[in-house]
């Protein structure tokens, strides 16, 4: 099995940061917050396809992403490989993913999460147990990220695209321990710890749109 590649991660952090600021207006906030050396976890609110290409551009550290196995289609497949990115099989529980994304921990690098599990709502209300088993298992501490104004609809002139040129804000919380110190593992442990962090990530959300003027919800979209 060969682990995700470092390198690759900067390589895709550089296209990433390309592409967002040549396609859009990304307004970034807080991104000093992340840790600048061990291992961390990005926890991003997902309402639009673009939320982890601008997360993955913006963060001021490259960052290997848990993304559904139904993205890696055709060339997108070794390219998205190839930049460092975790293929995962969310229908079962995928000991591969879940293996190389504790070597990426275990290696001091970034780990970036969609806890919702697919697109959705985009408010963090539905949380999966992963998050908390990644974050109480390597003891990394979690980085909430909201990304705002990603759903927009008016104007578009690509279907499933934000407006080009539309200012997207990405903003970076403060990191924080989702365990309870005692480094549990058990089903109960994780449960507390998954309602401890929905509570910190909607916090961190509502936080961010007074921060960015974006009171409105996130998005509406239809899951996938």
């Amino acid at each position: 099995m060969t682990a995700p590649s470092e390198r690759g991660a900067e390589v895709g952090r550089r296209i990433g940061v390309g592409l967002m600021y040549g396609l859009w207006k990304p307004r970034v906030l807080g991104a000093w917050k992340v840790p600048a050396t061990g291992p961390a976890i990005l926890a991003v609110n997902h309402s639009h396809n673009i939320d982890g290409p601008m997360v993955m551009g913006v963060a001021p550290r490259p960052t290997h992403f848990l993304i559904k196995k139904e993205a890696f289609i055709g060339p997108l497949d070794p390219f998205l490989l190839g930049i460092g990115q975790l293929k995962v099989d969310r229908e079962t529980t995928d000991r591969t993913a879940i293996t190389q994304a504790l070597g990426v921990l275990d290696n001091g690098g970034v780990l970036g999460i969609f806890p919702e599990g697919t697109r959705g709502e985009g408010d963090f209300a539905s949380l999966r147990a992963g998050l908390a088993y990644f974050a109480v298992r390597s003891g990394a501490p979690i980085v909430p990220v909201a990304v705002l104004g990603s759903s927009e609809k008016s104007s578009r002139l690509i279907k499933g695209l934000p407006p080009l040129r539309s200012r997207v804000d990405v903003v970076f919380g403060d990191p924080f321990e989702a365990g309870d110190g005692s480094g549990r593992r058990t089903r109960k442990a994780l449960d507390e710890a998954t309602t401890r962090i929905q509570k910190q990530l909607s916090a961190h959300l509502d936080h961010a749109r007074r921060l960015t003027g974006r009171r409105e919800n996130a998005g509406r979209p239809t899951g996938h």
